[in-house]
């Protein structure tokens, strides 16, 4: 699918075996997004998980490997409502739920929120932006990962 330029499988190297996994290259950023489209992918008989690549430098951050469908958005105005976060994250893919997070007792924001998406490969295309504009207003966008 689509024109790749390079594929390579990752093999141990001293027993050459396969280590279970590759990387595909593609020639453009719109071929890796029809790839990802279309999945669910086989390969020689079994179903494949494929992820956009991570950089080495980015590789080492936590949860940088995890598949995960929400996202943590921090430092949001107080006056963020969740349709704002809703008109501004339904651009990236399928939202399931939103959470803007507030204090139990005072019901006071707390300055942060999660978005649920409904495909793993909407975070990682929305993460690459670490930082985003919502509401006039720069926000801290990573995974979300459990304590």
């Amino acid at each position: 699918m689509g024109t790749r330029t390079d594929c390579v499988v990752m093999r141990d190297p001293q027993t050459k075996r396969s280590r279970g996994f590759g990387f595909v290259t593609y020639s453009c950023v719109e071929e890796l997004d029809a790839a990802m489209c279309a999945r669910p992918h086989k390969f020689d008989g079994r179903v494949v998980e494929p992820k956009r690549a991570v950089s080495r430098e980015d590789s080492v951050k936590p949860g940088a490997h995890l598949t995960v469908k929400k996202i943590f958005v921090g430092s949001i105005k107080e006056d963020t409502e969740e349709y704002n976060l809703r008109d501004y994250f339904e651009k990236y893919g399928k939202i399931e739920t939103i959470e803007v997070m507030g204090d139990r007792q005072s019901g006071k924001k707390r300055g942060f929120a999660f978005v649920t998406f409904d495909d793993p490969d909407t975070v990682d295309i929305t993460i690459v932006q670490k930082y985003h504009t919502i509401d006039g207003h720069n926000c801290e966008v990573k995974k979300a990962l459990s304590k």
